[in-house]
C-alpha cells in the first residue's frame, strides 16, 4: 500500500487520494454575505461562498467548460458559472437541471468557522 505523509502540507495520501486537515483560507470579515472568492488549499483552487445559510466551498472549475465559479454569482443556495450560466447547489454541488441518476456536479468541500477564521477541508478525490 502506497502511503505518503507531508507535514508541510498537513495531509496524507493513501493510494493517491488526498485527505486534508482543515486549513484556514480567510477571515470571516473578508467574505461578506452574497460573495464568493477564490482560494487555494493544498494546491487546489476553490470557490468559497458566503450565503445567508453560511459558508460553502466548491472546486473553482465548472465541470461544463472549466469556467471560474469564483467569478460567478450567488443566487440563493446556488453558484452560477459566469461563462455559460450553469448553476450548482452549494450544499451538494449538484446542477439542479441534472437528471436523477445522471447528476452533473461540482465537488464540494467541508467548511467550518473557528472564531473569525474560515477553515476548509478537501473532500476525497473519488467523490466528486
Amino acid at each position: 500500500m502506497w502511503l505518503e505523509f507531508s507535514l508541510r502540507r498537513g495531509y496524507h495520501a493513501l493510494r493517491g487520494h488526498r485527505m486534508s486537515e482543515f486549513e484556514k483560507v480567510a477571515d470571516v470579515a473578508e467574505l461578506p454575505v452574497g460573495s464568493v472568492k477564490a482560494y487555494v488549499v493544498a494546491g487546489r483552487k476553490l470557490a468559497v461562498c458566503h450565503t445567508v445559510r453560511g459558508f460553502f466551498a466548491t472546486d473553482d472549475a465548472c465541470p461544463h467548460r472549466g469556467g471560474p465559479l469564483s467569478e460567478g454569482d450567488i443566487l440563493g443556495d446556488e453558484i452560477v458559472c459566469p461563462w455559460h450560466l450553469w448553476s450548482f447547489r452549494l450544499d451538494t454541488g449538484v446542477n439542479p437541471c441534472s437528471l436523477p441518476g445522471n447528476e452533473i456536479r461540482v465537488r464540494t468541500h467541508e467548511v467550518r468557522i473557528e472564531g473569525d477564521a474560515i477553515l476548509v477541508r478537501l473532500t476525497r478525490e473519488e467523490h466528486p
